[in-house]
C-alpha cells in the first residue's frame, strides 16, 4: 500500500485481529483471498468481473462453471488465477431491492467467513456488497457487513485480517463510521 492508502486507514481491533477499511482496488490486493458478490448463474459480467477475468485468467470462470450455481446467501471458493489473491469466494448477496435484504447480506456475508475459516485463510477483502448496481443502501450494507465481520473475529476464526476494499468515498465514509462506533 501506498503511504496515501496507509494514512486514511480506520480500523478496530477485535482482540488480536483487526478489521479495517482501505481505498484499494479488491482485485489487486494481496490478500489470502478477497469476496466477489455473484449472481446466482456464477457469471463474473461487468465490472469487477471483468477485471477478474482479464487479470485473473480462464480458471476462475471455468472453476465457476464446473460449480454451476450459488443461491443467495451462500457462497462458494474458487482458485484466484494470476491475481496477487490466492483464492476469491464468490457470495450471492441481494440483488434489487428484494425482500429481506438484510437477511439475505448478513447471511452471504457469514457464508464467506466460514469458506475463509474452513480454508484457513488469514487475511480476507471485502467490497460493499450490493451498493452499486444491486442497490443496497450504503448504510445497511455497513452496518450488517460491519457487524457480522466484528462479531467473527470475536470467535473462533483463522482470520487475523479482514479489509473492507473501498475505493468510493461515499461508501467508505459510512463503514468508517460503523467501524469507529465500535473502536
Amino acid at each position: 500500500m501506498t503511504a496515501t492508502m496507509v494514512e486514511q486507514m480506520v480500523e478496530r481491533r477485535v482482540g488480536e485481529r483487526v478489521v479495517r477499511v482501505v481505498r484499494d482496488d479488491i482485485t489487486a490486493m494481496d490478500v489470502d483471498a478477497f469476496v466477489f458478490d455473484i449472481t446466482e448463474d456464477l457469471k463474473l459480467g461487468a465490472g469487477h468481473g471483468s477485471a477478474i477475468q482479464q487479470r485473473g485468467g480462464v480458471k476462475i470462470q471455468e472453476a465457476l462453471d464446473a460449480a454451476g450455481g450459488c443461491p443467495v446467501g451462500e457462497a462458494i471458493i474458487t482458485t484466484g488465477g494470476l491475481l496477487q489473491a490466492k483464492h476469491i469466494i464468490h457470495a450471492n448477496g441481494p440483488k434489487f431491492c428484494e425482500p429481506d435484504e438484510e437477511g439475505k447480506l448478513r447471511r452471504a456475508t457469514e457464508a464467506a467467513l466460514r469458506l475463509a475459516d474452513e480454508n484457513g485463510l488469514e487475511t480476507l477483502a471485502f467490497p460493499p456488497m450490493g451498493t452499486g448496481l444491486y442497490q443496497v443502501p450504503v448504510d445497511l450494507c455497513a452496518r450488517v457487513m460491519v457487524d457480522v465481520v466484528t462479531s467473527h473475529l470475536a470467535g473462533e476464526t483463522s482470520l487475523k485480517e479482514v479489509l473492507f476494499a473501498i475505493p468510493d468515498s461515499r461508501e467508505r465514509g459510512a463503514f468508517e463510521a460503523r467501524i469507529q462506533e465500535g473502536a
